[in-house]
């Protein structure tokens, strides 16, 4: 993206504004990006091997505001523009891949509600895509001679060698019955279904005479039938992209955090060994949620033989873009010194006429970062782009204040994220092995005792 790119005031808003609050912004994304050129040509594969009717895994590991979500929106900018789906929504602790009580399927749902195609980027696709498939087997039918049910049986059978295909298939079908005739009710009802919303059988069969539903086991099942589903439907697959994996990590039950990881280890396998198509995961991690030997992904042994780096590319100190993990690495001086230009260029809407501060500000704002914060200034980059934004702000609305004097005024502080409230969470309050434990660490340490 050119410096001299015109940028639309709502874009700009939009940006200023996610930036301010130290979160990447859903819109103008392409203006700010700088560096990562190599994760972003692995990302492509990926992409390219989820059109061509494969499949990918990804976990993007970094510190807390090293650029996780910057990616994983970047990534989702790339799908959008190869006719990939997206879906992406962030784990907590009500939203897991593996639970009992709801929270797979809460997982589900929003990922569902989240479903982004390239004409309808804010999400909320699936109504839209299952209307143009229906519509056309019903164009296609009337056409060919045939019914529409056969006609969707015919077209649905690669999707009956999964888990819930037939019902799938049968979801469907009432669909196509509905829109027919015109009955919104029942098509609503189909369409809850397809978003999980139903927490019963009962209530689903009642609904549609159907006697099953998306509960929190079927997520990965579920995620596979869509995948399949959607290039059916004239798309290249889908892309699930769940940021905040450090979450899982945080889980306290150890039973429950194990389960979540042996999900991850089958959507691994799956993805790797070839048995889905059209479908890809991205995750937004930690390093220590990922490296941990008692809590993190390492403690999985079947995850740490998988995830464990290329000994050979560490060794000889090159990076392995197409090992399942990427590791970000911290950004360069030149390379934040261009962030604050683009950031500086995105706040005057692309006219250089309109740039609140010269060149020189620019230097003497990284050298300000530098002397109180140290070479954390361009690892973790959010805190500094924060800053920076509300120096531009302050400048906007008051042009008569000078911004040297302004620059020495700023406090900046390291970004730790919450790196501080999981050590509390799991070790105590400062993190250290003489705290405290909790009841579930004292629980795996006593897993090895014996008498």
């Amino acid at each position: 993206m050119t410096q001299n790119a015109k940028i639309r005031p709502r874009i700009r808003d939009s940006v200023v504004q996610a930036l301010s609050a130290g979160v990447a912004p859903a819109q103008g994304i392409q203006y700010l990006q700088v560096g990562r050129h190599k994760e972003l040509e692995a990302i492509v594969k990926d992409m390219d091997r989820i059109t061509d009717d494969g499949a990918s895994f990804r976990l993007i590991s970094g510190e807390y505001g090293a650029g996780k979500t910057f990616l994983l929106h970047l990534a989702r900018q790339i799908a959008l523009n190869k006719k990939i789906v997206t879906m992406h929504a962030d784990l907590s602790p009500n939203r897991r891949l593996v639970a009992s009580g709801g929270q797979a399927r809460a997982l589900y749902s929003e990922l569902v509600s989240s479903m982004a195609t390239r004409s309808k980027p804010e999400g909320g696709a699936l109504a839209s895509i299952i209307e143009k498939f229906v519509g056309e087997c019903l164009h296609e039918a009337e056409s060919a001679g045939f019914s529409p049910d056969e006609l969707i049986q015919k077209k649905l059978v690669p999707l009956h060698g999964y888990v819930g295909g037939y019902e799938i298939t049968n979801v469907l079908q009432k669909y196509c019955l509905a829109h027919e005739v015109g009955d919104d009710t029942q098509k609503e009802s189909a369409m809850r279904w397809l978003r999980g919303e139903y927490r019963t059988m009962t209530e689903a069969r009642e609904a549609i005479g159907v006697r099953s539903i998306i509960d929190d086991s079927m997520l990965f099942d579920a995620l596979k039938l869509l995948g399949h589903l959607m290039s059916i439907a004239g798309h290249a697959g889908i892309l699930v992209i769940a940021d905040e994996a450090v979450n899982l990590y945080k889980i306290a039950h150890t039973q429950s955090r194990q389960a979540n990881y042996e999900k991850v280890l089958q959507m691994l396998n799956s993805t790797l060994q070839g048995e889905v198509r059209n479908l890809g995961f991205m995750f937004g991690v930690t390093p220590q949620a990922v490296e941990d030997p008692r809590r993190g992904l390492f403690s999985y042994e079947a995850l740490a033989s998988r995830l464990r780096p290329n000994e050979f590319a560490k060794q000889t100190g090159v990076t392995d873009y197409n090992h399942p993990v990427i590791s970000l690495p911290s950004l360069s001086p030149e390379e934040l010194y261009q962030l604050l230009c683009n950031i500086r260029n995105v706040f005057a809407c692309g006219d250089e006429k309109k740039y609140l501060v010269p060149d020189e500000a620019l230097e003497a704002f990284m050298n300000h970062c530098h002397s109180k914060i140290g070479a954390a200034y361009f690892k973790t980059p959010r805190e500094t782009a924060r800053q920076f934004v509300n120096l531009l702000s302050i400048l906007e609305q008051h042009p008569e204040m000078p911004w040297d004097s302004m620059i020495e005024k700023i406090e900046i502080e390291q970004d730790t994220g919450d790196q501080d409230e999981v050590a509390a969470e799991l070790y105590g309050e400062t993190g250290g092995e003489d705290q405290p434990q909790t009841p579930d660490t004292c629980d795996d340490d006593l897993k090895s005792f014996k008498l």
